[in-house]
């Protein structure tokens, strides 16, 4: 029988109600001949609860024991859909990680899938079982300790044991019904995507897109599992398709640009007349990157006598006083004369494979955001892709113009 991973979201079993209108969702799809995996996050908000509970214990806590905590959201989440799945006439039983197991790394907090052996999910299907799997946890062989993948690691979870079970696809369900080409509540006009690639929902995800986790769509392109963004709001019996992410030779016909993608989680860091010199940006970046600080866009100016250089990059709006500290701290070494900063900054992106085959097309975005009056503070760009740095307050304006420009708008 072909298999099926199927995963909910925590706004999916926010309660038990939800959790019934989950288990119809599941009947269905085993009805349709389907051997069924469910990966289940914990209920909405209770992970942030578990969350204040440790920082309230102890602000500095042994992050082994935060894992032991955060991790029990998704086993009730689990005992909840098995018990719900027998009382629609299915024989259903929950797993947690270590059962498996999941194995991983020993990063508690954000630790890094290394193998499932899936014996025990095969012998569970050959008993007719639908298998209920806790997301976002797993197990540490060596020291026997639960993990946790870091936040959204349930959509990892999912496409792994996609992988491992050898599933047909992997289908994630959330609140909204698949990928729209940018967010619908800044463009009305956004539609729903039938088909993108990995490629470029790896790029819209890394990008601000908040519909997959970054790891989870990483690992569907290396190990090739199709994954399908669909709605659990959908009533189980009319249930829509979605948006397919698989590779590029299963799309028809591609546009040039498929998605606007935008982040607001951006600051920027200026670092005035530096000594022009090999090494300047070892000494720059090295302890930014020692200190966990992601760097993105990096702009280097130098000066008319070429003695000195303005360097400025940006980092996670989060990390920017932690990284003006380290910079403030490693002045002398560095040597430049002046820092200077600002976090009223988005970064808009476009994304679309069709960029390799198509001349020009980030000359035209820019073209469309000066006759808007955007000034553009950075550019950065890959194979299918290019990203902009403006004033947070041109958002909308800039998301809207470049929608409309490349065709987006149009059904």
């Amino acid at each position: 029988m072909p298999r099926l991973v199927m995963k909910f979201g925590g706004t999916s079993v926010a309660n038990v109600d939800r959790i019934r209108n989950v288990a119809r969702h599941v009947a269905r799809e085993v009805a349709a001949g389907y051997e069924v995996a469910v990966i289940v996050s914990a209920m909405s908000g209770k992970t942030n609860e578990l969350v204040d509970w440790v920082k309230d214990a102890n602000a500095l806590y042994d992050t082994a024991e935060y894992d032991a905590v955060v991790a029990s959201g998704e086993l009730v989440t689990a005992g909840l859909l098995a018990i719900a799945l027998q009382k629609e006439g299915l024989k259903a039983r929950s797993w947690q990680g270590w059962q498996i197991p999941v194995l991983t790394s020993d990063a508690h907090g954000s630790a890094r899938i290394a193998d499932i052996p899936s014996a025990n999910l095969d012998a569970g299907f050959a008993r007719g079982e639908v298998a209920v799997i806790a997301g976002f946890q797993g197990i540490h062989a060596e020291s026997g300790r639960v993990t946790t993948l870091g936040r959204g690691g349930s959509d990892t979870s999912a496409v792994a044991v996609a992988a491992a079970i050898g599933a047909e696809r992997c289908d994630i369900y959330t609140d909204v019904d698949g990928v729209y080409t940018t967010d619908p509540r800044i463009v009305p006009k956004a539609r729903r995507m039938e088909r993108v690639t990995f490629e470029e929902m790896l790029e819209m995800a890394s990008l601000g897109a908040k519909v997959l986790q970054v790891r989870s769509v990483e690992l569907a392109m290396v190990h090739r599992v199709p994954t399908t963004v669909r709605s659990s709001f959908d009533p189980p019996d009319a249930a829509r398709p979605g948006t397919l992410i698989c590779d590029e030779d299963d799309i028809v016909e591609q546009q040039i640009i498929t998605g606007i993608a935008f982040s607001r989680d951006e600051a920027q860091i200026t670092l005035r007349r530096v000594k022009d010199s090999p090494g300047v940006a070892a000494a720059i970046f090295g302890p930014l990157a020692d200190a966990n600080i992601n760097v993105d866009m990096i702009i280097q100016t130098v000066s008319g006598d070429q003695s000195t250089t303005d360097m400025t990059f940006t980092v996670p709006s989060a990390e920017y006083q932690r990284a003006r500290a380290i910079l403030d701290e490693a002045r002398e070494h560095i040597g430049y004369a002046q820092i200077e900063g600002a976090t009223d900054v988005v970064k808009v992106s476009a994304i679309g494979v069709g960029m390799r085959s198509h001349a020009g097309v980030a000359a035209k975005a820019f073209r469309a955001l000066a006759g808007k009056g955007i000034n553009i503070r950075a550019i950065t760009t890959s194979e299918i892709k290019f990203s902009v740095l403006i004033d947070a307050a041109y958002t909308e304006l800039a998301v809207r113009t470049l929608h409309s420009l490349y065709g987006l708008d149009q059904a």
